[in-house]
């Protein structure tokens, strides 16, 4: 896909039609024709058209569909690096990244990029489309939108902000931009405070939940488009990476129910699926509650460079569709074989090469042109969210959090089930918690927002030097077009 080079204070949007949208699948509109910002929201078609572009730059290869999570696991201890490329983010998982990244910079103009096109299409339905679609409709577009703005500004946090803990929300966060911008002339703005940035994704994120539907109609559009469930599901992971753990519990008990086996009972019927291998090939399952469809269409993959399997997994003649960029790290989660045991089925992704000396993710296996569709979050994460949020909120392990802990841990190995005995204390059973989301989300981008909710450091892994929470390169410097651009904005 296209590497915007787009800047916030110059990002124009693109703004398209749809005339035909024959697969659901897809993100990106079929037969696009450029039409003017003038005439975006006069036909009910032309505003689906360009809800789905909003969709279509989340998932850019250069965002949530591709080097989001790439960047979001090379900085854990799990991957090892087995190439130099910067291009393939060689400085980012060495802790290295300059002004100028590639990397960073990429990152950082795409998200403002997408976040641009969805204030657009915000600005446009307020203007004009409510009138055409009518008010329950044309809210419901917009809490898409703002869902998919929250997403993206939260994303950015976790890599160019410290984390809320340190300092309360107090530390420079982000330049928060909330109306569309179509030209330029419109560049200098301050950061705001990442306390201030996370109050503006809640808001986003509840005034969604208030006006979306509980259903989208059919399994793939439950699945690739937001709705009630989903932004509950995401406001767990926003509130533990805040460390407000009550909140964490509310939003959770939503959509869990107080005993195994735990589903949804409001909305879409969310529950895990019983082999967690069928979430990586039935894309539509309801254990998948928000992911990035991705097609043959062209556009509609991520594009040279930014997909997850060319990272992942190693050349063709040794087994993989990828060009092995980065290896599994057999000294991290791996060789805890108490918890991760030989007879867990998820060392099944773990494909060995090199006799043996080279281990290799192979969760995500789609070829060229690499259609696997990229998970945002998965009823497993949230699960396992609200396990967390419960024993941190009140010290305690309770019978709750072991059986959520074992719900998705027995799925995968049912030889081993989690007893009150198995824990000393709330600390213990934190540990072992964590031990399981790197064993359950392996690849699917979640390492760094682990490490950096709860000020820890990062390990030293392969070449990767140990980085604490005050080392440079802990968070990401600001990209240095930004800054040219940008006066009002502060460097890291």
């Amino acid at each position: 896909m296209k590497n915007n080079k787009i800047f916030i204070g110059l990002a124009i949007a693109v703004l398209s039609l749809v005339t035909s949208c024959r697969n659901e699948d897809s993100l990106s509109p079929e037969n696009e024709t450029a039409i003017t910002d003038a005439s975006a929201f006069t036909t009910s078609t032309r505003i689906d058209g360009v809800l789905l572009s909003v969709y279509s730059s989340f998932k850019s290869g250069n965002v949530h569909g591709g080097r989001y999570v790439v960047y979001g696991d090379i900085r854990g201890e799990d991957i090892l690096k087995e190439t130099d490329n910067l291009v393939t983010a060689a400085d980012i998982f060495s802790q290295i990244p300059t002004n100028s990244s590639n990397s960073i910079t990429s990152f950082w103009s795409s998200s403002y990029y997408a976040i641009n096109n969805a204030n657009l299409f915000i600005d446009g339905m307020n203007a004009q489309g409510i009138s055409v679609v009518g008010e329950t409709k044309g809210k419901a577009y917009i809490a898409e939108a703002k869902a998919l703005r929250a997403m993206l500004y939260y994303g950015l946090l976790q890599f160019f902000a410290k984390p809320y803990a340190d300092g309360n929300g107090s530390k420079p966060g982000l330049p928060l931009r909330l109306t569309g911008i179509k030209g330029s002339g419109s560049s200098e703005l301050a950061r705001s405070t990442v306390g201030e940035v996370y109050t503006q994704i809640l808001k986003d994120l509840n005034e969604a939940e208030a006006d979306l539907p509980l259903s989208n109609g059919t399994a793939t559009l439950n699945t690739t488009r937001v709705h009630k469930n989903t932004v509950i599901a995401f406001k767990t992971r926003v509130y533990l990476s805040m460390q407000k753990y009550t909140e964490a519990v509310n939003e959770a008990n939503k959509i869990v129910s107080s005993t195994a086996p735990f589903t949804a009972t409001t909305g879409v019927a969310h529950r895990l699926e019983a082999n967690l291998s069928t979430v990586f090939t039935n894309y539509t399952t309801n254990e998948s509650i928000f992911s990035l469809p991705m097609t043959n269409t062209a556009g509609d993959f991520p594009g040279t460079q930014n997909q997850i399997a060319y990272y992942w997994t190693p050349v063709t003649s040794l087994g993989g569709v990828g060009n092995g960029e980065y290896s599994v790290n057999p000294n991290g989660i791996l060789a805890n074989t108490t918890q991760f045991t030989a007879n867990d089925k998820r060392r099944a992704f773990v494909l060995a090469t090199n006799s043996g000396t080279k281990l290799w993710n192979m969760k995500f296996k789609t070829p060229n042109p690499y259609t696997d569709w990229v998970p945002v979050i998965r009823y497993a994460e949230v699960l396992l969210n609200l396990a967390e949020a419960k024993v941190r909120s009140t010290n305690t392990v309770d019978s709750q959090a072991i059986a959520l802990l074992n719900a998705v841990h027995s799925r995968s190995d049912a030889d081993k089930v989690f007893t009150a005995g198995d824990f000393a204390s709330s600390a213990s059973f934190l540990i072992a918690l964590d031990n399981e989301r790197r064993m359950e989300f392996m690849g699917e981008g979640h390492r760094t927002k682990d490490v950096t909710r709860l000020l820890a450091t990062f390990p030293a892994h392969g070449s990767a030097p140990s980085k604490s929470l005050n080392d440079v390169g802990y968070i990401w410097p600001i990209p240095s077009a930004e800054l040219s651009l940008n006066s009002l904005c502060v460097d890291n």
